[in-house]
């Protein structure tokens, strides 16, 4: 949206006012016995009040009316989304699914809460310690309606079409090759104009931040000063038919009336607030001799765990940047994880598997199963190349075991080995086997040999899905790809 204003900066300290009501923010102090405007003083804390200086969390703001103002929250039905990992069996092998299918308006109304489908996940968010990695596929904005996840912080990544995010503190307009982080208990609606499609990452029980640089240095990665914030905007409005607030809460959902808008916040400060980040401006290390960097050179974002050096959730990317390292195996090397790795890829293709894994769809390699590129990638990317390589794409790796995965009664998620070959008249996806030399793509079994669990997933998604085409952003003619990974240790 042309016009939007944002404050810049990472975990800083902001102060912002609507210039519609200046000197909204009272002067000296916090909460005030009569604040400018007559507007109510209200905290929101995003940590434990007696939590270090350096991490501790909270914002004030300065309301048209308290959001203690709702009727009581009342069980909805959770749809698509879920935190129960024992309803599928354990898979281990290599998984990838298709483009996510986006409903046509024509058909069925889709909301970004409706179309929020669970992929996969590990952890407990009643025991604030896990992740779950969501999909969004919606055609409507919300209307007099708006979320708010009690659990933990969510990632955006749009993959397909522009979403504008009005929250409390302000708006933000995120569009395919940005994201945005809207952190705990922080309530926000999404508009959307058109087909939409993105990725979700959920943390229970930690914050996002930068990743600390080490040799590299003051300077690199994702650098503060790129990070935006919105600035104050609000809206005094009575909704006569009643307002919804979305909560998601140990998992589940739940929903309250209110005759009111919750973004009535005229004035905030503090540093706790949602941002955004354009994914172009990270600035990329890379080898310039010989042999990779371990992939957590890429990483924009960490979400750490209580062991020193080992993180919940990385969000890394593998954005546009010159590969020149000599006498080197090209594509990311073979290996074995000790974290588990989901990938999303925003636009354009990936340079370990140019054929198969498409724009808005994902793969999974769960802790110590092998991930490697393909033998055609592998060829063919055996000779030096001084060419940029790769598009920005998004890896969440965490040191947490996740499930195969977990289908939504829609069948939109189509699971598939990283090393399939071939797709079955039935649509189900044929799995390669590895030969005693160890290449998993020189034979396939017949469709009769993939496993029953896999089959009964595929059958009518795969058939949905075969053939679609992933569209374009107009505004991004570049393509780009998103993985999510684990840090290696």
């Amino acid at each position: 949206m042309a016009g939007l204003k944002y404050l810049t900066g990472f975990d800083n300290e902001f102060a912002s006012e609507d210039p519609r009501c200046p000197g909204a923010l009272p002067e000296g102090q916090n909460n005030p016995q009569v604040c400018p405007y007559g507007l109510y003083a209200e905290q929101l804390s995003g940590s434990a009040f007696t939590c270090p200086r350096s991490t501790n969390k909270r914002s004030w703001f300065y309301r048209i009316l308290p959001s203690v103002r709702h009727k009581p929250f009342t069980a909805m039905h959770d749809g698509n989304i879920t935190d129960d990992w024992n309803e599928v069996e354990p898979d281990p092998n290599q998984l990838r699914w298709r483009p996510f299918i986006i409903p046509k308006a024509s058909e069925k109304k889709v909301d970004f809460v409706m179309g929020l489908h669970t992929v996969c996940g590990a952890g407990d968010p009643k025991a604030r310690n896990g992740i779950a990695i969501h999909v969004y596929t919606c055609n409507t904005s919300m209307i007099d309606r708006c979320f708010n996840n009690s659990d933990g912080d969510m990632l955006i990544v749009p993959q397909q079409g522009e979403i504008l995010v009005t929250t409390e503190f302000g708006k933000m307009m995120v569009e395919p090759n940005e994201i945005c982080v809207i952190q705990q208990g922080m309530r926000f609606s999404v508009d959307v104009f058109g087909e939409t499609r993105g990725y979700v990452l959920e943390v229970y029980g930690a914050h996002f931040e930068l990743p600390d640089l080490g040799p590299i240095g003051a300077n690199g990665l994702a650098n503060p000063r790129d990070f935006l914030v919105p600035v104050a905007w609000y809206e005094d409005r009575t909704v006569a038919g009643g307002y919804t607030i979305i909560n998601k809460y140990q998992g589940k959902l739940f929903s309250a009336q209110q005759d009111f808008s919750p973004f009535n916040v005229v004035a905030w400060h503090g540093n706790y607030t949602p941002y955004k980040y354009n994914l172009e401006n990270f600035m990329v290390i890379n080898c310039v001799a010989f042999d990779h960097a371990d992939p957590s050179i890429f990483t924009v974002l960490t979400a750490k765990s209580t062991r020193p050096g080992i993180a919940i959730a990385d969000f890394v990317i593998f954005p546009p940047r010159w590969g020149v390292a000599d006498h080197t195996f090209r594509p990311p090397y073979y290996h074995r994880n000790c974290m588990s790795e989901f990938m999303g890829l925003i636009k354009g293709h990936y340079e370990a598997k140019e054929e198969g894994f498409q724009p808005g769809g994902g793969s999974l390699h769960s802790m110590m199963t092998p991930t490697d590129p393909t033998q055609t990638a592998s060829r063919s990317k055996a000779t030096p190349s001084s060419s940029p390589r790769g598009l920005p794409r998004e890896p969440w790796p965490s040191c947490l075991s996740r499930p195969s995965a977990w289908q939504s009664p829609s069948g939109a998620f189509t699971p598939a080995s990283a090393w399939t070959k071939t797709t079955t008249s039935a649509g189900s996806l044929s799995k390669a086997t590895s030969t005693p030399t160890g290449d998993p793509a020189a034979s396939e079994p017949a469709p009769s040999q993939v496993p029953v669990h896999l089959v009964k997933a595929l059958t009518d998604a795969s058939q949905a899905g075969e053939g679609q085409q992933p569209a374009k952003h107009p505004t991004n003619q570049q393509s780009s790809l998103l993985p999510l990974q684990p840090t290696n240790q």
